[in-house]
């Protein structure tokens, strides 16, 4: 089992940037993948980004590619999320997960329970 909470959400302005955090518990957290993921109403949950196990290999989505960077601390089980350049666009509650796989079926196994991101214009 692990449990991710996620901190670091909140109100900005457009240009802006915030820093989110997940801190996972357990002892094997170095055994999973992790990623972000955002959801606003009316859409579906889409990854913004990934990291594997060891931190070698990341993946971004496009809409996010140059201004978010991730990045995972294994000997503190904690995973971030850097956001700059912030848009309206990406006012969302944004997730952090783990699994096996987490950017292909099957997906996460485990959920945070999300925090905020309001980018006002």
């Amino acid at each position: 089992q692990v449990q991710l909470v996620e901190s670091g959400g909140g109100l900005v302005q457009a240009g802006g940037s915030l820093r989110l955090s997940c801190a996972a518990s357990g002892r094997t957290f170095s055994s999973y993948a992790m990623g972000w993921f955002r959801q606003s109403p009316g859409k579906e949950r889409d990854v913004v980004a990934a990291i594997s196990r060891s931190g070698s290999t990341i993946y971004y989505g496009d809409s996010v590619k140059g201004r978010f960077t991730i990045s995972r601390d294994n000997a503190k089980n904690m995973v971030y999320l850097q956001m700059n350049s912030l848009e309206p666009e990406d006012t969302a509650v944004y997730y952090c997960a783990a699994g096996v796989v987490v950017t292909t079926t099957p997906g996460p196994d485990y959920w945070g329970q999300g925090t905020q991101v309001t980018v006002s214009s």
